[in-house]
């Protein structure tokens, strides 16, 4: 159970308010201790302004007045130690019937004294703290408002930012951080944004460097491997001649494959689509191609594909079965969705997380290999405007094994 927010829009949010209120309650706690203060400070200034008046009337007549009384046992016991010896001084006495402001003083050996009602400076203390309450309220209520704004605002412009971080990262050329979240207001953000554009450019330039050297060498390879098997046909027959025929024919393989890899980098590659019935395509194929393979039909749905892409992508699945895996490798086709298990060890974690990647297999134990045949067949599944999603199947009587589903666009 989450006990905080995890959203940087949230968490923004919650720091607002939270200093907001801190805020809030420190300038309550500093206005009603000031209020207090002078409020205090003028009851005690009044009340000794008024024993003075009482003192000079009683000097002159000796008579108590304006409600002073003398020797009052009521007097608090502070007070009466604070006035001996001919001092005069002002006390705060809360009782459970209010609070009173007394005001005392000794002459001649008797103590004069005053009281009046403190109650209604308690009420504008009370009319204070409600006001500060509802203004507290108010602030916090606004701080998290504007938290809550800023913060979408903010958590916006990232989840933009990570929208078009994660295009560039699937390949798209076109995609810039900057440009999806726009150029104000020129903050953090947007230095971010720059910093990983310029990343991408840089990133990109080295890439299609690489995939220029790459087709180049390919394009030059050609014509001498074409020369050596055109060579290769030539030798008696023999043993030897055997086997150089055979390393050119796997030589040639490789550079066609390199062409074709060089070719789908551009991403200029298009599909000749026509529509067909995907069940019967592909037993036609697999009986050609691997015949030992069974096939499964649950479902019939015509697809608009193209037939040639298509059956590339399929060889390079079923002679990766035969390659790597081991029998039986089932083929299964449910409408648009083709499915290919072998019963081999499966795939690597690498594989899995990362997905194919040209001269590298990922794993020993599915033998050895460029890696070209499943980045072709992801490549041209792309084309095809379908995917190629790789897994483990589970185990069974059988084992497990590497599966592989392509998902077609219906017709």
């Amino acid at each position: 159970m989450r006990l905080f927010p995890t959203t940087l829009r949230w968490r923004l949010s919650a720091v607002i308010a939270v200093v907001s209120a801190l805020v809030a309650i420190a300038l309550s706690v500093l206005v009603r201790t000031e209020f207090l203060s002078m409020q205090l400070e003028d009851a005690r200034g009044l009340q000794d302004e008024r024993i003075q008046l009482v003192l000079r009337d009683y000097a002159r007549t000796g008579q108590a007045v304006l409600g002073s009384t003398l020797d009052s046992p009521d007097v608090p016991a502070e007070l009466l130690r604070a006035v001996r010896g001919g001092h005069r001084a002002t006390y705060l006495e809360r009782t459970p019937h209010g609070a009173v402001i007394w005001a005392a003083a000794e002459i001649d050996g008797k103590v004069l004294s005053l009281r009046s009602s403190y109650q209604d400076r308690d009420a504008a203390l009370a009319d204070l703290d409600e006001v500060l309450l509802i203004s507290s309220a108010a602030v916090v209520g606004v701080g998290t408002l504007l938290g809550v704004v800023l913060g979408a605002r903010l958590s916006r412009r990232l989840r933009l930012a990570a929208v078009a971080a994660r295009h560039v990262a699937d390949g798209d050329p076109g995609t810039r951080v900057h440009d999806a979240i726009g150029d104000r207001p020129k903050d953090e953000t947007s230095d971010l944004a720059r910093a990983v554009d310029a990343m991408a450019d840089a990133l990109q330039e080295r890439l299609v460097a690489e995939r220029r050297v790459t087709a180049d060498i390919a394009h030059e390879l050609r014509t001498p491997v074409t020369g050596l098997v055109t060579a290769a046909e030539l030798l008696p027959p023999s043993r030897p001649a055997e086997l150089v025929r055979d390393r050119v024919r796997v030589l040639r393989g490789l550079v066609e494959d390199i062409l074709e890899v060089a070719r789908l980098d551009t991403a200029t590659e298009r599909a000749e689509l026509t529509e067909l019935v995907l069940g019967e395509f592909v037993r036609r194929r697999v009986a050609a191609i691997l015949p030992e393979a069974e096939v499964r039909v649950a479902g019939q749905e015509p697809v608009r594909t193209d037939p040639r892409r298509l059956e590339r992508v399929l060889v390079n699945l079923l002679l990766n079965a035969r390659k790597h895996g081991e029998p039986p490798v089932l083929v299964e086709v449910d409408g648009a969705v083709l499915r290919v298990r072998d019963h081999g060890p499966g795939f690597s974690a690498e594989l899995l997380r990362e997905g194919p990647s040209r001269f590298r297999t990922g794993s020993s134990d599915r033998g050895g290999g460029h890696g070209l045949g499943l980045t072709i067949a992801v490549a041209q599944a792309r084309v095809l405007g379908g995917e190629l999603r790789f897994a483990n199947a589970p185990e069974d009587d059988n084992g497990g094994g590497a599966l592989v589903t392509l998902e077609l666009p219906r017709s």
